[in-house]
């Protein structure tokens, strides 16, 4: 009966073992490495669910690793990471060292318009002798972060265009780490002058921490942009693969992307419309170029 038993068992296992290595296949998981501009908290809480969401679209499964302005060219060098979103001017670095190629741009949300651009605006205390940008010569000016984009890139470029080098003719030229922290530094009379990327000082009165009347916008461009600006527009975030990941993945992540309604729970975390076909970051490369930034500056 045992020896019975035993061939059974066997038998069992023989029959069912290609059924149970189909049920048992590992999905790929996809780490996306999403530039953390307001800290890792708010990276997940904003993100978060657009991993959810590639996951349940592809059975693949997606993980966000918010990432540090310094940690973002890091990972993609040591493959850390197999996908980016992170600002343009980070993507189009990116392209030039390592070869990241866009998958799809983000199209963001305010006041019921789909926005596939975005600005940097420069921005001071309402109460503030400085109305020009002119004025700044001479005074503390905070950025966000050398490297950021729209909370760097855009003004400086704007300020050279107008005889400003805040390198060598403002009383400062400072990081203050996160969007946030430049607000509440000019807020607090830390320093004269800030920029951050359009969208910001809106969010932060939404949220409940600021008031738009407490600053005033110096050279505000007047268009139908429905956040406050200073600079030129450019495109948006893009979603970038990196140089391992393959052409079939890419491509079904984008397709998953691109399949994202505005209803949708991830586009509602994101405040976005969705997601489109890559944009052309040529006006980005313009930009990094004018003002003669990492290895587009010789």
């Amino acid at each position: 009966m045992k020896k019975f038993k035993k061939l059974l068992t066997i038998g069992l296992v023989t029959l069912l073992s290609p059924l149970l290595l189909l049920g048992t296949t590992d999905a790929a998981t996809y780490k996306i490495g999403v530039l953390a501009k307001r800290g890792a908290a708010r990276c997940m809480k904003k993100w978060g669910k657009t991993a959810d969401f590639l996951t349940k679209k592809t059975g693949d499964k997606y993980v966000i690793v918010p990432l540090k302005f310094t940690e973002i060219e890091p990972a993609v060098k040591k493959k850390e990471v197999d996908f980016i979103l992170a600002n343009s001017a980070f993507y189009v670095v990116l392209e030039k060292k390592f070869g990241v190629r866009s998958i799809a741009t983000l199209i963001n949300s305010r006041q019921g318009k789909a926005l596939d651009k975005f600005g940097g605006v420069i921005f001071v205390r309402s109460d503030s002798p400085i109305h020009t940008l002119e004025d700044i010569k001479g005074k503390r000016f905070d950025c966000v972060k050398y490297s950021s984009f729209g909370g760097a890139h855009m003004a400086w470029r704007l300020l050279l265009e107008n005889g400003i080098d805040p390198k060598k003719d403002c009383a400062s030229f400072t990081e203050g780490k996160k969007h946030d922290y430049v607000v509440y530094r000019v807020l607090n009379k830390k320093v004269d002058v800030g920029t951050v990327r359009s969208d910001t000082l809106e969010r932060m009165e939404a949220e409940g921490k600021i008031k738009l009347s407490d600053f005033r916008i110096i050279h505000k461009v007047d268009d139908d942009f429905p956040f406050v600006h200073s600079t030129r527009l450019y495109p948006e975030w893009p979603m970038a693969a990196c140089p391992h990941v393959s052409e079939a993945v890419a491509s079904k992540t984008a397709r998953a992307l691109f399949a994202m309604k505005q209803g949708d729970s991830a586009a509602k975390a994101a405040k976005i419309v969705g997601w489109e076909q890559p944009a052309d970051y040529q006006p980005v490369i313009d930009c990094l170029k004018a003002i003669k930034y990492g290895p587009f500056g010789k």
